[in-house]
């Protein structure tokens, strides 16, 4: 069965075709600077590479040339051969515990929660509409990135807020990259001696965007994002946690009257970027560390706000058997691993130095004797959608494992 994962952005459209369910992967693209004359198409096929320049001017132009491409290249001869696709979605409130078939009324709720996520939710509701229309026989399925974290316990998405305003306005914690640290978890469980059901994880999703959760016997149990992706630790453009009292203190500073002029600041201009002055890209920063105080200042700050969430999480699930490190720079620093588990030496934990070398692949990183097992796990949020969307397909379609 083929199914299609879509992870949709306002400008891009990432997409990967899996055989299911041998979770084998057939085709995978992407386009770029969507919207632009110059837009970029980029497809991966049995060892080919294609990228090429071409004018994608709309979402529904961007759809079709991705389903043309793959009929060209005789991956599929009718769009029909893809009997679903499962697109990502970032906000799913409070309303979506689970992925869901999307029907008329859910496309509505998706629509609804895009004041949680305005710059996603919008653009994937449109999409899920555009496959619709093109595939109208094909299941379409909402995997949701808050979903992981829904059933925290209430301590830990609770704000302190009028409870009024909770009750009206459901602010509170929902946190983000769900699909990434549920793949991490499903992958603990099967590498970790005896599971993780009766261990105490935490999980460092460190990418351009970065979050860290607490696993507690194979559920979410706490995650440093907030009510939106700015919230949790320090990122490569964002701020993470401040004092509130910084906005309007900076706004009357900077001349600012708009308050959504200083979030983007607090999105872009931020974060390592903002302390370094040098890059949002960890390897920039990395290599001028040496020779550049803020670049070692961002660095030390980085650690620093890291240790801080994780050694929070520590006490409150009373101990910690179990790190993993994923996304891009988890997957690929092997300074920034070391840095930040250096800094559980007390507690035992030993760090396997070669392995820690390795980049992108799935290992254990520290040695057999260490009190505290950490490992660097590549994730795979498409893995995860196809695989959430193939356990709907496969009742509807009639199809058994």
């Amino acid at each position: 069965m083929k199914i299609m994962a879509i992870n949709a952005g306002s400008s891009t459209l990432k997409w990967k075709l899996f055989e299911m369910p041998e979770k084998t992967t057939i085709a995978s693209g992407m386009i770029d600077r969507l919207g632009s004359p110059k837009a970029v198409f980029k497809l991966k096929y049995n060892g080919q590479k294609i990228e090429r320049e071409e004018a994608i001017k709309s979402n529904d132009v961007a759809v079709l040339s991705i389903l043309d491409a793959l009929k060209d290249m005789k991956i599929i001869d009718r769009f029909e051969d893809i009997v679903a696709f499962g697109h990502r979605v970032v906000a799913g409130g409070e309303e979506f515990k689970k992925s869901e078939i999307v029907t008329e009324e859910n496309l509505h709720k998706i629509e609804a929660l895009s004041e949680y996520a305005p710059l996603h939710n919008k653009i994937q509701a449109y999409y899920i509409n555009v496959f619709k229309k093109l595939v109208p026989k094909a299941i379409q399925v909402a995997v949701f990135d808050t979903s992981f974290f829904v059933d925290i316990p209430k301590e830990n998405y609770m704000y302190s807020i009028d409870m009024d305003d909770y009750k009206k306005y459901h602010v509170r914690r929902y946190g983000a990259h769900g699909t990434s640290h549920r793949y991490i978890a499903q992958r603990l469980d099967k590498i970790v001696d005896g599971g993780i059901k009766d261990k105490n994880v935490i999980v460092l999703h460190l990418g351009s965007g970065a979050s860290i959760s607490a696993i507690k016997n194979g559920k979410a149990f706490d995650i440093s994002m907030g009510f939106t992706p700015l919230a949790g630790i320090m990122m490569s453009s964002r701020s993470g946690d401040i004092d509130f009292s910084i906005l309007p203190y900076l706004m009357r500073k900077l001349d600012i009257t708009d308050i959504n002029d200083m979030i983007d600041i607090l999105n872009h201009k931020s974060g390592l970027l903002g302390i370094s002055g040098v890059s949002p890209d960890m390897r920039d920063i990395e290599a001028a560390e040496d020779t550049n105080q803020r670049a070692k200042l961002a660095l030390e700050m980085y650690r620093n706000r890291i240790i801080k969430f994780m050694g929070s999480y520590v006490a409150e699930m009373g101990g910690i058997d179990v790190i993993a490190f994923t996304a891009g720079v988890g997957e690929n620093s092997a300074e920034v691993r070391e840095d930040i588990l250096s800094g559980f030496e007390f507690m035992g934990l030993k760090i396997d130095q070669e392995n820690n070398q390795v980049r992108g692949k799935e290992i254990k990183i520290t040695t057999d004797d260490s009190k505290i097992a950490a490992y660097t796990i590549p994730t795979n949020e498409e893995l995860m959608i196809a695989q959430d969307t193939y356990s709907f397909a496969k009742l509807l379609d009639g199809v058994k494992n």
